[in-house]
């Protein structure tokens, strides 16, 4: 077990890179060295983001994986797709780990990739190393891996409320229905018409129907678990609040099942897990319920009437959605405790 390390980060002005500083910032046992932006390269990062003043810190321009080397012996990748592919080769080639943000080494075909994300895939060898962090689920595979590659927002709030259901045969995967939610600061730091206040503000819209790049990596998750190909219908949608996610599930139920037996479930399948909380009959979890927190809180309704299950399931699009799971992904890697740097509880109000 290592003591401690010191961490890169790539990509480090976007909402992902900075939450990782702040993060990483209270972990007991990793320096962040070296944070890396092509695009404010030469200013201190508190220059862009007040908040972060006491983080003492120049943004470098530049991907130099020797110079990274003897820096650091982890390097985040918080980088827009397409990116992370790039440099991911040389950097393990310096023997660096590697924590890939970005979507380039989730999904294990690269002409699935491509013709979800529209730019080009990693190599094949890369995607088959790639052990994709659903810690609550494959974290096991995490300790000592090369490269990882970090589940996206939506994925890990709609993989988590479904996957002990489709592992135990208590749903029929071809029902699946996903209706998920997410707050602004999913989109990025960059301005665009769809995040102008003005036409965010007051409004809810649906966007990318049957067309979002999270829609293959949430089948190829859960075609593993049920050991057949799953297809689901998953439709995303904007809301007018900076963080969060809410993805909400209907599948119809094999056999009679009742809210209390997937109650039941799901604290047995994350039992010592400590960051899924399953909520109790007749409590559905809330996004401000985990607000700034690396939780995941699950609720059910089940409706004898229809025969269907609701599945409920948050997460803070930032934390428990990227940076946090990130970090939980290292303390696994490094053979740490799970919690370590993470045992904050959520923001309320």
């Amino acid at each position: 077990m290592t003591d401690k390390v010191r961490a890169a980060i790539v990509g480090s002005t976007g909402y992902g890179g900075v939450e990782l500083i702040r993060l990483l910032a209270a972990h007991p046992r990793v320096d962040v060295t070296s944070v890396i932006s092509s695009s404010s390269a030469g200013t201190p990062i508190a220059e862009g983001y007040p908040h972060l003043t006491e983080i003492r810190t120049e943004l470098l321009d530049g991907i130099d994986a020797v110079e990274i080397r003897s820096k650091a012996e982890v390097v985040f990748l918080a980088t827009p797709p397409g990116i992370a592919s790039k440099l991911t080769p040389e950097l393990l080639e310096q023997g660096l780990r590697v924590i890939d943000i970005s979507g380039d080494h989730r999904l294990k075909s690269g002409a699935l990739y491509e013709q979800w994300y529209k730019k080009p895939a990693a190599g094949d060898a890369y995607l088959e190393q790639a052990v994709y962090g659903l810690c609550e689920v494959f974290g096991d595979q995490v300790k000592d891996v090369e490269l990882l590659s970090n589940p996206g927002c939506y994925p890990t709030a709609t993989l988590l409320g479904l996957i002990p259901a489709v592992a135990e045969g208590w749903i029929d995967p071809d029902t699946i229905i996903i209706d998920a939610k997410s707050g602004v600061s999913g989109a990025g730091r960059g301005a665009s018409l769809g995040t102008h206040y003005s036409e965010l503000n007051e409004n809810f819209k649906a966007y990318k129907i049957n067309q979002h790049q999270h829609i293959p990596e949430i089948e190829q998750v859960l075609s593993q678990v049920a050991g057949r190909p799953v297809v689901t219908t998953f439709t995303t949608h904007l809301v007018p609040m900076t963080r969060g996610i809410m993805s909400t599930m209907y599948a119809k139920l094999e056999g009679q099942r009742s809210q209390q037996e997937f109650i039941d479930l799901y604290t047995r399948y994350y039992e010592g897990r400590p960051f899924v909380r399953v909520r109790p009959s007749g409590n559905w979890p809330a996004t401000k319920e985990v607000y700034g927190s690396n939780y995941c809180d699950i609720g059910f309704a089940v409706d004898e009437r229809t025969g269907r299950v609701t599945i409920v399931s948050v997460i803070d699009n930032l934390v428990k959605g990227a940076a946090g799971q990130a970090i939980q992904n290292l303390n696994l890697m490094m053979g740490w405790e799970e919690d370590l740097g993470l045992q904050f509880v959520p923001v309320y109000p």
